[in-house]
């Protein structure tokens, strides 16, 4: 993510619903082997990320989502359904979702209807028959109404935010629930496909690949699919007025590009480099992990920043070179790379600000140490409130402020200078390659750099990542 200033703090906002009724559990089975203990027992309704502590959900593992909506701009209503098939990983008899969408009228499982309450972000469902370890499983969710916005700690706005001429729709952290159920934490990545219904002269882009598009009496249909695990904070299917461009980047990588017409002229120089930007960082970090790449670059003045989305990074307003750097960096470290725990979140956006300095340095800007020294970074007085909250840990209302995305940089580039270029980019390499549409801890990656380099770092890292004030030695 990128965001053009430092944003207010404010409570995140959810609208509480109970739509339904819970249906009463039937008396557990006895676990083999232990006649008095149940065999069948609740999915946690939570993975116990302490930043966001409803989000996500345990007890089985989501393996494709598939959605088929459509969505009128002129009254923002949304008729959907969500087809979402997953693996039980324990005995289940209960089960959760992440949801603050459209009231619901129906739910199956496996083409069983099936009662269920809404609490909040959380919807409950009671699976009859239950549900076994290893199984596969299918909970088709009908839903309809009017989606909007989710208020994040920092009081920015996320979900899925109306614009003059649809929608913009972005997720990072806790936003995608505002429209689709999910099982929304980065540990649980799936594959997508998107099926959008819209007016005539609209244009639906979502994550992926364009696999079909077809007009009929005053509406547009629009397939996407998106064949490579992507967290759920990550997808997108983003709806408006654009001039649309494909091509390939000189790798062969194909590139779609979708602007609002009013955003064409403001970002056609960072458009322009897009190829040229994905074959750097392929070269500095390893192949890009994607089948496709490119931009979607929208108006929504009320947003205010960019989002790394799969595949194609969106833009609220007109974007820069930088910016864009920034944004496709991350399609290797936080999108194919995925932070374990939203504390990490440095793991994201320090890596994606370092490789943005790199490409500004490659581009015949300012060399990367002249950055890192720079009044913004490392030229900061000590005294400076930046040096005064723990990087590795920065809290849910700073974890898109200046500390990670900055002083994550600031502390690649000071391991750069310990390790030297080759061990440095080595690690970066490997790092991509071995976590490849997986998730990774702080901790993974403080290991795969002692691992690489040979050398104990536990002094260096706790300086820069686990400390407060500005590293004087290290």
């Amino acid at each position: 993510m990128t965001i053009p200033q430092l944003r207010g703090a404010a409570l995140a906002t959810v609208a509480l619903v109970t739509i339904g009724s819970m249906a009463i559990p039937d008396a557990a089975g006895a676990a083999p082997g232990n006649p008095g203990a149940p065999r069948y027992s609740a999915g946690a309704a939570s993975v116990g990320d302490p930043y966001f502590p409803d989000e996500g959900n345990g007890g089985y593992d989501v393996q494709h989502y598939d959605i088929n909506f459509s969505y009128d701009p002129a009254t923002r209503f949304m008729a959907a359904t969500a087809t979402i098939t997953a693996i039980a990983t324990q005995d289940l008899d209960r089960f959760n979702l992440d949801f603050r969408g459209p009231e619901i009228s129906s739910l199956t499982v496996d083409g069983h209807a099936h009662d269920f309450i809404r609490d909040g972000q959380e919807l409950v469902v009671t699976p009859r028959p239950k549900l076994k370890t290893g199984q596969a499983f299918t909970v088709v969710v009908r839903y309809a109404g009017v989606p909007g916005p989710i208020t994040d700690p920092d009081g920015s706005i996320e979900g899925w935010v109306p614009t003059d001429d649809g929608a913009f729709v972005v997720g990072e952290p806790q936003g995608t629930p505002a429209w689709l159920p999910t099982n929304d934490h980065p540990t649980d990545k799936a594959t997508f496909r998107f099926t959008a219904k819209v007016p005539e002269g609209l244009t639906a882009v979502g994550n992926g690949q364009l696999l079909s598009e077809e007009t009929r009496d005053g509406w547009t249909t629009f397939t996407w699919d998106s064949t490579e695990p992507m967290a759920t904070y990550l997808a997108t299917i983003t709806i408006g007025t654009f001039v649309v461009t494909e091509s390939t980047t000189p790798s062969g990588i194909p590139v779609y590009v979708a602007i609002d017409p009013r955003q064409v002229a403001g970002s056609a120089a960072a458009v322009a480099q897009i190829p040229r930007m994905v074959d750097f960082f392929a070269s500095k970090f390893g192949p890009y992990p994607f089948a496709s790449t490119g931009a979607i670059i929208d108006r929504a003045p009320d947003v205010g920043y960019a989002l790394e989305t799969q595949t194609k990074p969106i833009f609220s307003s007109p974007a820069s070179v930088g910016t864009m750097a920034h944004e496709l960096a991350h399609q290797w470290y936080g999108d194919s790379v995925s932070p374990q725990r939203w504390s990490d979140i440095w793991l994201n956006e320090g890596f994606a600000t370092y490789a943005q300095w790199m490409y500004t340095e490659y581009n015949g800007g300012a060399s990367v140490s002249q950055t890192f020294n720079s009044s913004s970074n490392y030229g900061r007085a000590a005294s400076s409130s930046f040096w005064q909250i723990v990087l590795a840990d920065p809290g849910p209302e700073d974890m898109f402020s200046s500390i990670p995305y900055n002083r994550g940089a600031m502390t690649l580039h000071a391991l750069r200078g310990k390790l030297g270029d080759d061990a440095f980019f080595r690690i970066l390499r490997e790092w991509a390659a071995s976590r490849r549409y997986s998730h990774a801890a702080t901790a993974d990656f403080i290991a795969l750099c002692e691992r690489e380099s040979g050398r104990n770092l536990t002094a260096f890292f706790d300086v820069w990542l686990f400390q407060k004030g500005k590293p004087t030695s290290w």
